[in-house]
């Protein structure tokens, strides 16, 4: 069935939409899928925060025209699954990466993040982005290391001198 000129416009606006607050794109071939694989893909991308669209690829040409994921148009052949992360860069990464170990059909064709066309190779690579609260986690652990260093060193002076105390008081009883 043919999709009126409205229902078209009203597609690229929605993904348009979309894409202009998403971190990443990852574009997917899903030939030989079944149904309740794709539904199974869905479920699993809206548990982590994932927007996932089919579209035709002139129309998604259109909709990526003013957003960071312009730089995929000349990528865009055969029919592809589209996963936006909104939540954090790695999300669609993520959730394609697990679903493709079981599905030897679902192929990521295309990858891209800040206005950059990545390969298809990279997809491990963006997957293994923290979320950001691990990305905080981490930036905490990085600057609590230096003064807990120097909180370790300055308790190590006193402690060495008592120690050293002690040392002479136990030689002076031996003796």
């Amino acid at each position: 069935m043919a999709l009126s000129f409205a229902q078209k416009e009203a597609i690229v606006a929605e993904v348009a939409e979309v894409a202009k607050g998403a971190y990443s794109l990852v574009g997917a071939e899903y030939r030989g899928l079944s149904v309740d694989e794709l539904t199974d893909l869905r479920v699993r991308a809206r548990n982590a925060g994932v927007y996932v669209r089919v579209v035709k690829n002139t129309l998604a040409k259109r909709a990526f025209e003013d957003s960071d994921f312009s730089c995929t148009t000349n990528e865009l052949k055969g029919p592809l699954l589209f996963a936006f992360s909104q939540e954090d860069p790695g999300a669609a990464a993520r959730v394609a990466e697990a679903f493709a170990k079981g599905h030897d059909q679902f192929k990521v064709k295309l990858l891209s993040i800040g206005g950059k066309l990545l390969d298809a190779s990279e997809l491990s690579t963006l997957a293994k982005m923290p979320t950001y609260d691990e990305a905080i986690s981490q930036l905490m652990a990085v600057l609590k290391a230096p003064v807990q260093k120097l909180a370790a060193t300055m308790n190590e002076v006193p402690g060495k001198l008592v120690r050293t105390l002690a040392a002479v008081r136990d030689a002076r009883d031996a003796a």
